[in-house]
């Protein structure tokens, strides 16, 4: 039982840094090649970009049915089952569906393409533009849906290799075609990109599963679209995934719109710098989640006892790896802030430090809010996910009207506050989740220090500042380090590893 406990937390904290370090490259490498982008297209060509990007992204999330997201679950569990039949014959549904969205998604952009040249646009006709965006659309179908296949058998290192060469190419790709093309390179980046990440992914999946149209039991699209009705819990819950990302996306905008109407431009950028620092950069760290512990979830979503261990221990290493990443962050923005974006940004300090509050909880919540969607409670998640959406445009609005931008990162915090209060107790009541006391004992830790490092950037001197931040933010990362040592193998591997290495050189 010891070995298994100890393996467990390796499985869970070697993944988490996996796809968390992916991520950080990810972040490295955009930072560059944004910087790239800046130069060669200019303000102008940037937000051309970001439009078509947008509405390419939009129009691909409300077509897709949420497949990408909710067929994990159901491939998660026929893979733990070990029914290859089963699971061969849902992968053709997964694929068939993934295919029709596809077509779906591609018709979408064409048909309203006049539509949102002229609401997107206030200036000249750009529906051919939207015309030839059409097959990114249908690429990201396809892409969602065989990813979901390779999340759900837990093929985790085919994953990273795809987002890593993901993140390369759209370095590789995009930096000539603007230098040689300017804006006009934009519409083929956007496809040729959407290609390279669809090709990346089969080139796994294909493998694990190949696709052969020519076999009997592959013919006609509409024998694997009928047992979709043996699955609707799919369908219901992607279409809830979907409706949550509308919400969320509405709420946002509505977050904007306010501080623009209530303020100006300037204050709305602002505040994106600080939510883009803190909210986006820092949530990235937790994309581990929706890779390796929803399958993992899934798996086990019918044992109480079982789904309690899987989402206390997530939680226990995700706040254990996050906290003095995020520590660093809260004393160490006056120096990011002016480095990646320019000085005219140093108003957000206050409000990016003490949202960073957020992502403390967010390790804390994320691990609990999946048991909904592992249950396949499309209706709870939807419900749950709209009450935080109203709440947390309430506050920002709050906020900023009593301390201004300052408030908007207070709000932030306690929306996920709020968050985790209605999502714990609605999983407490309805699937009898109960929280170790290993998570609430980490939790008082780590949030003790981050709250010490915050009340240490009050202090208006640099001699106080830096040697006392720093030596709480090392304080949190030797405690991480020595609970993970005590929980793991990991740090015998390593060790391992490098005497092997050693021995090999000598």
């Amino acid at each position: 039982m010891k070995q298994e406990t100890t393996d467990s937390y390796s499985h869970v904290l070697k993944y988490t840094g996996i796809f968390g370090g992916v991520q950080g490259l990810n972040i490295v490498i955009s930072l560059v090649r944004n910087k790239l982008i800046a130069l060669l297209l200019g303000p102008q060509g940037m937000g051309l970009a970001s439009l078509f990007n947008t509405t390419v992204n939009f129009i691909s999330q409300a077509t897709n049915l949420g497949i990408s997201f909710s067929a994990v679950k159901h491939v998660s569990e026929l893979y733990d089952r070990g029914d290859e039949q089963a699971l061969l014959q849902f992968v053709h549904v997964v694929r068939a569906w993934s295919l029709l969205t596809a077509l779906l998604g591609m018709l979408v952009c064409i048909v309203i393409g006049p539509l949102l040249s002229q609401y997107t646009f206030s200036w000249g006709d750009h529906t051919l533009h939207f015309v030839l965006l059409s097959p990114a659309v249908g690429l990201l179908a396809i892409t969602g849906g065989e990813t979901a296949i390779l999340k759900g058998t837990r093929q985790l290192r085919s994953l990273a290799v795809v987002q890593i060469y993901t993140i390369l190419a759209a370095l590789v790709i995009s930096v000539p075609l603007y230098y040689y093309f300017g804006q006009t390179g934009i519409v083929p980046v956007i496809v040729l990109m959407a290609l390279v990440s669809m090709l990346l992914t089969i080139r796994h999946s294909f493998r694990l599963y190949p696709f052969s149209p020519l076999k009997s039991h592959l013919s006609p699209l509409t024998s694997h679209l009928s047992p979709l009705t043996s699955h609707l819990s799919m369908l219901k819950l992607g279409v809830a995934f979907v409706l949550a990302g509308v919400m969320g996306s509405g709420a946002e905008m509505l977050i904007r719109s306010f501080l623009n109407v209530s303020s100006d431009l300037d204050v709305v950028g602002l505040y994106n710098a600080g939510f883009m620092l803190t909210v986006t950069y820092a949530g990235m760290v937790f994309s581990a989640m929706e890779t390796d512990y929803f399958p993992r979830l899934s798996s086990v979503n019918n044992d109480v006892a079982a789904t309690n261990l899987t989402v206390n221990r997530q939680i226990e290493v995700s706040l254990l790896i996050v906290s003095p990443m995020l520590a660093v962050l809260i004393i160490g923005l006056p120096v990011l802030i002016p480095l990646l974006f320019s000085p005219e940004f140093l108003p957000v300090v206050g409000m990016a430090q003490v949202s960073v509050f957020s992502m403390y909880i967010k390790a804390i919540s994320l691990p609990v809010s999946y048991i909904t969607l592992a249950r396949g409670d499309s209706v709870g998640y939807m419900v749950l996910e709209a009450v935080y959406d109203v709440v947390l445009v309430v506050l920002i609005v709050v906020g900023y009207r009593c301390w201004g931008l300052f408030g908007t990162g207070v709000a932030l915090s306690l929306s996920y506050l709020f968050d985790i209060l209605l999502v714990g107790t609605y999983v407490y009541v309805r699937y009898h989740y109960r929280v170790s006391m290993q998570v609430l004992h980490y939790a008082a830790i780590q949030l003790s220090l981050g709250l010490a490092v915050y009340i240490v950037t009050l202090v208006d001197n640099p001699f106080i500042y830096w040697p006392l931040g720093s030596l709480l933010c090392l304080v949190s990362l030797l405690i991480s380090v020595y609970i993970l040592h005590q929980k793991t193998s990991l740090w015998a591997s390593l060790t391992k590893k490098f005497k092997n290495r050693f021995r090999r050189h000598a």
